[in-house]
């Protein structure tokens, strides 16, 4: 690299010089605040640290006792792989039913569309008390309405057996932002291939399967990678409403790491959880990119991804 630069006219120099220093605020963010802290949380992992004494380097003994000796860490593996399996394809499914609706060429359309995407630019926080409300068992919405036609409403969060479906139902509310990025993938689907198909009789039932889905399919793909990650990390919505409750019923990966990390102040342990997940998110993600040459179709090659 140094026989290079030093190859290079003055001019050229002076042009990648001007480069290199347009971007460094960037590049010294992303030393001092991504790539750093990666790094620390690596070393950090194979240590005993509390913040407070200096690291003891203890190997891999936090992962050893992680992966063997801690059923609260296999409880929150259990209970956030259970609730992956289901908000996942639920909101590809509810994400994609509403985009279509979002397409139609109705009058005002614009403002259903606003209505709908709104939900996910607002504070989880903020929807996490709305949703205590909308679905508490003595005074919510959803069972004062179930009431009014004779069916006895469940406790939602606060039943055991029905914490976790409550959580994947509230995590629908922000499908909205999922339906836009659909949105966009119908859009691009180009209308002759509609007409072709209804000229050959194709009824719309029949063009959803030939036509749509396939020309989606990338789309399906950016959001079920995008929505795996995201139903990993699921913390603010679950901390505020149930805490992990009732009876570890909703005890999510990311609750257990937040109490080891700054509760507990077991940093060294909880950077072992962190590393963890990374590695399942990286592995099913490489599954899902393996996986998308037998169902991905990109039209302008005429082939499935490769």
């Amino acid at each position: 690299m140094l026989n290079t630069w030093r190859q290079m006219r003055p001019r050229a120099r002076r042009e990648a010089l001007e480069g290199y220093l347009g971007i460094s605020p960037w590049l010294i963010g992303f030393l001092l605040f991504t790539l750093g802290p990666i790094l620390a949380s690596l070393y950090f992992s194979m240590t005993q640290w509390n913040i407070v004494e200096t690291p003891k380097w203890i190997g891999f003994a936090n992962y050893i006792k992680l992966l063997t000796d801690d059923p609260l860490f296999t409880k929150a593996l259990q209970v956030t792989l259970t609730y992956v399996a289901l908000a996942v394809p639920l909101r590809l499914v509810v994400g994609l039913g509403l985009s279509l609706l979002l397409n139609l060429k109705v009058r005002g359309m614009d403002v259903y569309r606003t209505i709908f995407y709104l939900p996910a630019v607002l504070s989880g926080v903020a929807v996490a008390l709305m949703w205590i409300w909308i679905m508490h068992p003595d005074m919510g919405v959803v069972n004062n309405l179930l009431s009014l036609v004779g069916i006895q409403g469940p406790r939602w969060f606060w039943d055991p057996s029905t914490a976790l479906i409550s959580v994947v139902i509230m995590q629908l509310w922000y499908v909205g932002g999922s339906a836009v990025i659909y949105l966009a993938g119908l859009q691009n689907i180009p209308p002759h291939l509609y007409e072709a198909a209804e000229m050959d009789g194709a009824n719309r039932w029949a063009r959803f399967w030939s036509i749509t889905l396939p020309l989606l399919t990338p789309t399906l793909f950016l959001q079920l990678v995008t929505n795996l990650i995201d139903a990993f990390q699921v913390f603010t919505s679950v901390y505020i409403i149930t805490g992990g409750g009732p009876l570890r019923a909703t005890w999510m990966y990311m609750l257990y790491l937040y109490e080891q990390a700054f509760q507990e102040f077991n940093m060294g342990y909880a950077s072992a959880m962190a590393w963890i997940l990374t590695i399942i998110i990286v592995v099913l993600s490489i599954i899902v990119f393996r996986t998308s040459d037998r169902w991905v179709y990109y039209e302008d090659t005429g082939e499935k991804a490769q």
